[in-house]
């Protein structure tokens, strides 16, 4: 047994997992400390993986040797696209998975890794010398010692959990919490504040009449989250259902809110607005009669059912009463109440862009701790924090990624930039180059950058470069390949667009709202050929490639453009150069934020809020810009 280490990872959620796993398999030494060797990766609310821009940031994960996605594919039970009636910069993967599997299978991969060990404790205090974090202190009294160490610790910071006027202290429901942490990095100097997040009610299938709810079947087309060779969904594929609260359901709710935590004064921390409690729905949506619902199996063998839509903090027995009215749940039987849970965080404000702290050398924040909210922020914050307390122990470059190469990108400059004031959870809405990033190119961006790296394997990087050679012979060949108009247009009549006046290339066809390659290729059978050259299983999602890269070649132009015009001023470095007290040209609140952020560039002191176009003109003057 040894007690020395390079990395030391605590926690072992999803940002545990991931963050761990890429140093490990970057090489250092590492080790994962779990309160509970059994509930690695534990999906601890919705046991579902994607989503809106959340499904770009797993495919992001993916391409640069992340396991979070690849774990999800072998564990899912439904998979579907969503967004499809968007444009491809909005499509969004999003799949269900199997609570227990999921971990099984995360547990099966950490064990796996070589150089990544695993310690099943509590950590309570940090070792920290001179400025610099040296390892860990746990609740059996045992000291390890490390180059880097990154906290996960999710919920679980002076966790404490509401049911009703029921308090329980806890990380999670029957999970305790985690104490000494928080007030350590108080004193050390760290802000620190409170979060609120919740959970629904777990439901026993065979109380549900499912004849009174819609079937919400997935897709079993090609799609997938992980960018490797191998087929998707190997477990047996099962229905989501979709039903709605009633008046009778909000009048027994709207009834209780005095007994309701969230409304009492119980909790005073802040939850998150994008995923509100049912009391809360009810309250700021006080007009609307219905609500719409989502029951989610919970596995592939198991009688449970999440409840999405219905998170709640009331007594058990309001729930109950509630849930009751609703027509499909009137004989309703549950394995567990919904329940709110207030937790430490830190302002992450507090971080540099590698997720290194300002305050103390080689320590990072990774997830909730940060004051996000879901697994796929959390795996991408420890993905990052792994590489980059690799690179702290070992040398190298920091591992930084631009707005306009990745949605992690965004998150982390939007955590450190601007802070939060509620759980964060990421938007497509939040990035401004959504069309360069797009789920279904998550591997032409990344891939090579890790590569280089060492974490993403050769074989992860030869299957890049062969779908890019691919993609590249078939748009080219659409460039090159003349068509003729009598030999195609009694089938474009048939595909309701116009027929040809003269000869056009391939591309001109494609280009067409009514046509696709697909359908192209079966006018043209020497495109069709080409494809035919595709060998192994992804031509579909090489295809799908090509066709987005065609149809969307303008505005990808265009956007390139706007970001490299931005990155000009992220090349512009500021962070040491001025006092900002000093310079009588800024206004007091740009001040305040630029001491505050203390930005590294200029790009990002323009993202702070609070400092304006103006101030950005001052500092460029200073910079001599």
């Amino acid at each position: 047994m040894d007690f020395n280490y390079d990395v030391i990872v605590v926690g072992a959620g999803h940002a545990g997992c991931d963050a761990a796993a890429a140093a490990a398999n970057l090489g250092s030494k590492t080790l994962l400390i779990t309160m509970d060797m059994n509930k690695i990766a534990q999906m601890s609310c919705n046991p579902a993986v994607g989503g809106i821009a959340k499904g770009q940031i797993v495919r992001e994960i993916d391409a640069l040797g992340g396991q979070m996605g690849i774990v999800t594919d072998l564990t899912a039970i439904q998979f579907r696209m969503l967004n499809r009636s968007k444009g491809p910069a909005m499509w969004s993967p999003r799949a269900q998975s199997d609570r227990v599997k999921f971990i099984d299978k995360w547990k099966e991969t950490i064990d796996n890794i070589p150089n990544l060990f695993v310690w099943q404790d509590t950590v309570n205090r940090l070792i920290i010398e001179d400025g610099e974090a040296k390892g860990v202190r746990t609740a059996m009294d045992v000291e390890f010692y490390s180059k880097s160490v990154i906290l996960t610790v999710g919920t679980f910071l002076n966790g404490l959990l509401h049911i009703g006027k029921t308090q329980i202290r806890g990380g999670r429901i029957s999970e305790p919490a985690s104490y000494g942490v928080t007030e350590q990095l108080i004193e050390l100097g760290f802000e620190a504040d409170r979060m609120k997040t919740g959970t629904p009610v777990r439901i026993d299938g065979r109380s549900v009449d499912f004849s009174l709810m819609e079937e919400q079947k997935g897709e079993n087309d090609f799609h997938k989250f992980s960018y490797l060779d191998f087929n998707p969904r190997p477990l047996k594929q099962l229905s989501c259902w979709t039903l709605y609260t009633n008046e009778k359901c909000h009048d027994i709710l709207r009834n209780s809110l005095d007994d309701s935590p969230l409304y009492n004064g119980q909790i005073r921390s802040i939850g998150p607005r994008y995923c509100p409690s049912i009391e809360t729905k009810i309250v700021t949506f006080s007009d609307k009669i219905q609500h719409q619902l989502f029951l989610e199996p919970e596995g592939e063998n198991t009688q449970e059912y999440y409840l999405n839509g219905f998170s709640s903090s009331l007594p058990l027995r309001i729930q109950i009463e509630a849930l009751q009215a609703i027509p499909a749940f009137r004989n309703i039987q549950i394995y567990r109440p919904g329940y709110a849970i207030e937790y430490d965080f830190f302002q992450p404000t507090q971080l540099k862009h590698t997720l290194e702290t300002k305050r103390i050398s080689n320590l990072f924040f990774a997830g909730q701790i940060n004051g996000t909210t879901g697994y796929e922020e959390a795996g991408a914050q420890g993905l990052v924090a792994g590489i980059n307390a690799h690179v702290c122990v070992h040398g190298g470059s920091e591992f930084i990624l631009g707005r306009d190469e990745a949605y992690i990108g965004v998150l982390i400059d939007d955590l450190i930039t601007k802070g939060v004031d509620e759980p964060y959870r990421m938007f497509t809405s939040r990035a401004e180059y959504r069309i360069l990033l797009r789920q279904d190119d998550a591997d032409m961006r990344l891939t090579g950058k890790s590569y280089r790296m060492g974490l993403a394997k050769e074989s992860r990087y030869r299957l890049m470069m062969e779908k890019k050679e691919q993609i590249n012979r078939i748009v080219d060949f659409a460039r090159n390949y003349s068509v003729k108009a009598e030999y195609v247009n009694p089938d474009l009549e048939k595909y309701g667009t116009t027929p040809l006046r003269h000869g056009v290339k391939l591309i001109d066809l494609i280009l067409r709202p009514q046509l696709n390659i697909q359908k192209v290729a079966d006018l043209i059978p020497a495109f069709k050929a080409q494809l035919d050259e595709i060998t192994g299983g992804r031509r579909e999602e090489i295809v799908e490639a090509a066709e987005i890269l065609i149809k969307y070649e303008g505005y990808i132009a265009r956007e390139k453009i706007i970001a490299e015009k931005i990155n000009r001023l992220e090349n512009v470095k500021i962070r040491g150069k001025f006092d900002y007290n000093a310079i009588q040209s800024l206004s007091t609140e740009a001040k305040q934020k630029l001491i505050l952020i203390d930005p590294e560039t200029i790009a990002q002191a323009s993202r702070i809020p609070g400092v304006s176009p103006n101030d950005i003109n001052v500092l460029l003057v200073l910079s001599g810009r």
